[in-house]
């Protein structure tokens, strides 16, 4: 230490700077790049890919190589020979055909699929069969009822549509199910149950066509992918068919009956074009009847078209009496139109007592005037209840009748009491 070091005032040496590492960040973003492409580069010339990167997919099949069937006889081969190319010896010959020991040719077995497959790295092609096919022992039968006859079915944009047919059968006649009064009774009560909102659940709808006796209707909205499917097997089992169609209640749009529904604010003809979508959702049903609709149904200018073109295809339709401002009553015979008015509704309080206490009173109501008319929504109180309940209805003296069935009834019962029938 020296003394000017002693002597020199605090605080006013001068510090050499600390020298600093220049990075030279631009260039270090080049150099990664550089190194990642020569990198992707490399990969791509030493890597075996054939495909170069096309789409594929594993599928695990039992695998088959179909024996091809030769264009003309091959003369005898000798013992390990093998027969010359075209424009070749038969050293070249050898060595891209070499001997096999003779095959028998056999034809691809019954209801396979063959599949030629083409390695993309050599060319080479082999014949893959795949068992099973359209046709299989293992695919199931069409329902009975699957195929509705075409002498009531009109084309249309949206597709197949009920019509009457050219000599003068309805699709309401054609599809309806035969009633076997009681012996000795032709003259019981007749009760028509309808279940409702049937296709939205899977589950429900299955137990519904399960546990029902086949002459509770069931009423399907025309939602469902599988609706075609779920209908057939309801009419296999014995079960009438409606479609409800989704109409405009009060409280549109925040309470949605869903797609395509029959609205007031609409044109006429922009609601019969959603009645043809919603008709040809399935076919095979005797009428069509209401999803919700407390709007739609009480404004005639809107639902008069909609029920003359019921008429006009052949069909029933069914008030769900819910909403006591309809004007279908009024409308339906003017249209020649056969109609009947459900007047209980069996689970509007979904209990088991209250289920039973509804039926009941169905019961009342059959007994009075001959007929009655109730329709119920597919819970599960609802379907345990009525399909206990309609086990001993006979036994009671009271006949459980399709739709279509009732509507006839009701028919008979105003002409015997000097009134115009429905319809007529």
């Amino acid at each position: 230490m020296t003394a000017d070091d002693l002597s020199a005032p605090l605080g006013q040496r001068k510090r050499k700077p600390r020298p600093r590492l220049a990075i030279p960040v631009p260039q270090l973003i080049v150099a990664a790049l550089a190194l990642f492409l020569g990198v992707f580069a490399l990969w791509g010339v030493v890597n075996d890919n054939p495909y170069g990167g096309e789409p594929m997919v594993a599928v695990p099949i039992d695998v088959h190589v179909a024996a091809k069937k030769p264009d003309a006889p091959a003369p005898p081969r000798s013992s390990g020979a093998a027969r010359p190319a075209e424009g070749g010896d038969a050293k070249s010959a050898a060595a891209l055909a070499p001997a096999q020991p003779a095959a028998r040719v056999q034809a691809p077995a019954a209801n396979t699929t063959t599949v030629t497959i083409i390695d993309g790295k050599t060319g080479a092609r082999q014949d893959v069969v795949i068992p099973g096919g359209p046709s299989t022992p293992n695919t199931p039968s069409p329902p009975e009822h699957d195929a509705v006859d075409q002498r009531f079915v009109e084309m249309t944009p949206h597709g197949p549509i009920p019509k009457i047919a050219s000599d003068g059968v309805r699709p309401a006649e054609a599809f309806a199910r035969p009633v076997k009064p009681p012996p000795g009774k032709p003259d019981a009560p007749r009760i028509a149950l309808i279940v409702g909102g049937l296709g939205v659940s899977a589950g429900s709808t299955a137990e519904a066509i399960a546990k029902l006796p086949g002459a509770v209707t069931l009423a399907f909205m025309p939602y469902s992918a599988d609706i075609e499917r779920l209908v057939a097997r309801a009419r296999d089992a014995g079960h009438e068919v409606l479609l409800q169609l989704p109409m405009e209640p009060f409280n549109y749009p925040d309470n949605d009956p869903g797609p395509q529904t029959l609205l007031t604010t609409v044109t006429p003809e922009q609601n019969l074009d959603r009645l043809y979508w919603l008709m040809s959702r399935f076919q095979g049903y005797v009428g069509v009847t209401v999803a919700m609709g407390a709007r739609f149904t009480a404004s005639e200018q809107s639902f008069a078209p909609i029920l003359r073109e019921t008429a006009k295809r052949g069909l029933i339709f069914l008030d769900d009496g819910t909403n006591p401002r309809s004007v279908a009553a009024r409308i339906a015979g003017g249209d020649n139109l056969p109609f009947a008015k459900a007047e209980i509704v069996v689970d509007t309080v979904p209990t088991p007592v209250e289920v039973e206490h509804a039926l009941g009173r169905l019961e009342l109501a059959a007994r009075e005037r001959g007929i009655a008319i109730g329709t119920s929504s597919a819970l599960p109180v609802s379907i345990e209840h009525i399909a206990k309940w309609a086990k001993a209805l006979e036994s009671r003296g009271i006949l459980l009748v399709p739709i279509t069935a009732a509507v006839a009834r009701a028919k008979q019962t105003k002409r015997g009491n000097g009134e115009l029938a429905n319809g007529e």
